[in-house]
């Protein structure tokens, strides 16, 4: 294999990544309205010459290349947050703009980036013969991810396409990974607590039970649950505690490689007659990040034994988020919003191509953009080992956590630009990336596989949703 060769595609390539990816910004595409950008990435892929170019029931596209048995895939999801107060942006976070080095607006780290460069990847492959006998390649522009990550792979794999456990040997995540090669992450669920209270006039509250003041004793306890420490000084010991094998014996080391489980109250709702009255009911949600060792059900226990939960017993409820938002199709596929966590084995065969595939193309060194301007610069988030784990979740949490195919990232841009106004990424980062993709396929070492190249893979629910 040609090294220079398949960086030299890549680069040549630049241009029309930069151009590609400009285009899917400029089409605004949240979660359930990624119709506009589907249909410029299909006519990007008939364009490139793939030989088979699909949308399936729930909206996402996927391209193949190659016509063998065995496929290695690539996932992008194509469907970005919105873009919030538009104040905070200095420019257009549609239009945008672009220069020697860096491309401006909503989606470019987050992740439309990944799209161009699979997409290119792909196209370099065929170019140059790297698609291996007996394998096709599969490119998969995701949805509804910033939803519900994960959903859009059970869709793949329990209605589009439900040879993929069988048939794919491993999935490329193309989020953004700061120039490194990341085999896991913590998972997540939406937790709701709903508490009753009584309404009254509010001339004489006592007569109600104010449903605001319960869960007022409720927030500071989930607070409390994220931020205590895990010693005997406090009767709510914090998260950190599955840091501690004293607390965590079987996991406590994932956990630590990981990094530890999270809460914070993300939302709050009320009811109430009018302002002038007690209000009779209030609810929040919990986004709940959760490390190695901690189950769905751990996770909904911890908030029911909560001293306020428990002292105001019946009048609250804890329970899980379910999601059946309709797609950009009109199709709807329900799902719990609980999404595992996993961890690939470092030593796992599709972890060390990329690995391998990265010291040929750039060595073991993190690569980026070097800028005076820190807002700039990507080389200061890059100081870290090669081969690491995301902060936040993606759809990993459904193609390796739930169905335990494969999963690895490597992708452009970077995570602290993620759902960031003034969002950028780099085209040093398409353009590696799309060159590392080129030359996976080619360096898997596929009498190398184990039958389990999971770490770490958290338990499920007890639904069985199909």
């Amino acid at each position: 294999m040609d090294f220079n060769q398949i960086k030299a595609a890549a680069k040549a390539y630049e241009a029309d990544m930069t151009r590609f990816l400009r285009d899917m910004i400029a089409i605004p595409s949240e979660s359930c309205g990624e119709e506009g950008v589907v249909k410029r990435i299909k006519a990007e892929m008939e364009r490139l010459g793939f030989d088979q170019v699909e949308i399936d029931g729930l909206g996402n596209i996927i391209g193949w290349m190659g016509d063998g048995e065995k496929i290695i895939a690539f996932d992008s999801h194509i469907d970005t947050v919105g873009i919030g107060n538009r104040n905070n942006w200095t420019q257009d976070p549609y239009q945008g703009y672009e220069d020697d080095a860096v491309i401006y607006g909503r989606g470019g780290s987050d992740q439309e980036g990944g799209m161009a460069s699979a997409v290119y990847g792909a196209k370099i492959m065929k170019d140059l013969g790297l698609i291996p006998a007996n394998y096709r390649i599969m490119v998969v522009g995701s949805v509804q991810e910033e939803d519900c990550d994960g959903m859009c792979w059970q869709y793949i794999v329990n209605k589009g396409f439900p040879q993929a456990k069988e048939k794919i040997e491993f999935v490329v995540s193309t989020e953004p990974t700061d120039g490194g090669i990341y085999r896991g992450h913590r998972g997540r669920m939406e937790i709701r607590v709903d508490v009753k209270g009584v309404s009254c006039h509010g001339s004489a509250p006592e007569r109600g039970d104010n449903a605001i003041y319960k869960m007022a004793d409720i927030l500071q306890e989930v607070r409390a649950l994220n931020e205590n420490p895990a010693d005997d000084s406090v009767e709510i010991k914090g998260l950190v505690k599955m840091l501690d094998p004293k607390y965590n014996p079987e996991h406590y080391e994932d956990a630590q490689f990981l990094g530890r489980g999270t809460c914070t109250t993300s939302e709050i709702f009320f009811t109430s007659p009018s302002r002038c009255a007690v209000a009779d009911s209030c609810a929040i949600s919990i986004d709940r990040r959760m490390t190695a060792g901690e189950t769905w059900d751990s996770c909904l226990e911890e908030i029911r034994q909560l001293p306020a939960v428990k002292r105001y017993g019946d009048d609250v409820k804890v329970s899980m988020y379910m999601y059946s938002r309709p797609a950009w199709t009109g199709e709807v596929y329900e799902t719990e919003c609980f999404f595992p966590t996993w961890i690939n084995k470092a030593s796992a065969a599709h972890v060390q191509a990329l690995i391998d595939a990265h010291e040929a193309l750039f060595g073991s060194e993190r690569q980026g953009h070097a800028d005076p301007d820190p807002a700039r610069d990507a080389i200061h988030l890059r100081r870290r080992p090669l081969t690491d784990k995301w902060t936040f979740s993606t759809n990993g949490v459904s193609i390796q956590g739930r169905y335990g195919i494969p999963c690895v990232g490597f992708g452009p841009g970077a995570e602290s630009q993620a759902h960031a106004p003034n969002e950028i990424t780099w085209k040093q980062d398409l353009v590696n990336c799309a060159a590392l993709y080129a030359a996976v396929p080619g360096l898997y070492k596929e009498e190398n596989k184990t039958a389990d190249v999971t770490q770490f893979r958290q338990s499920l629910t007890d639904n069985d949703i199909k």
